[in-house]
């Protein structure tokens, strides 16, 4: 069980890089598969041209579009790197690949989440 005082730092730890959380508390298999699978979601989304949606939005789904992807942590820091074309709204793959980004920070979000348990004692 992790100290209260260490409960932000893990929280913080796992939402900057996804599964960072997991191997602080030791929990390596967990760590490396969702660091893996948030990746890979965040990657083929860029890779099909997905919108990453921006902090600046005039409706509430394109707010909660950004905290989605921005719960992805580092991958949505590198999207700019990825996605140097710019999204692709004019295909199917472009829509697709817009929804693997959010998956990618929903995914990270449950990491969290999963975190919080450990380090209460809830979850083994």
């Amino acid at each position: 069980m992790a100290r209260y005082w260490l409960m932000p730092l893990i929280i913080l730890s796992g939402w900057v890089v996804p599964g960072l959380g997991h191997s602080l508390l030791g929990r390596w298999g967990r760590a490396a598969a969702f660091f893996v699978v948030v990746g890979v979601l965040a990657f083929a989304g860029y890779e099909q041209r997905g919108f990453a949606f921006s902090v600046h939005s005039n409706s509430p789904f394109g707010t909660l579009g950004f905290l989605a992807d921005a719960a992805s942590g580092v991958f949505y820091l590198m999207a700019h790197l990825v996605e140097r074309a710019g999204p692709d709204m004019s295909r199917a793959a472009g829509d697709i690949g817009t929804r693997f980004i959010a998956t990618a920070g929903v995914v990270n979000l449950l990491a969290i989440v999963d975190v919080i348990e450990i380090a209460k004692g809830r979850r083994a």
